[in-house]
């Protein structure tokens, strides 16, 4: 079973990070506001960017690393991927 790393953010700029097997479920659950937490909390509904990974267990790896990384290394790298900042819940399939 494969597993995925995203980032989704709000209209202010905060980032969230998760990790999920479907990521299309998720990020409707994110969109839609069907899960209370941190991502609702603060309006977090945009797909920035998302990795792919073999593993459920390497997607959770990633996730734990980049929570760790300053803010700017997580811009970055969004921007390698989206330099636009697109929302990428509907590129995705």
């Amino acid at each position: 079973m494969g597993g995925y790393t995203y980032i989704i953010t709000n209209k202010r700029g905060t980032l969230y990070i998760g990790v999920t097997s479907d990521l299309e479920r998720r990020i409707y659950e994110h969109r839609e506001g069907l899960t209370p937490g941190f991502a609702w909390k603060y309006g977090c509904t945009r797909s920035v960017w998302y990795e792919d990974h073999a593993g459920i267990v390497s997607a959770i790896q990633r996730e734990k690393s980049l929570k760790r990384w300053y803010r700017q290394w997580k811009i970055e790298l969004i921007e390698k991927m989206n330099p636009d900042w697109r929302d990428l819940y509907f590129e995705l399939w």
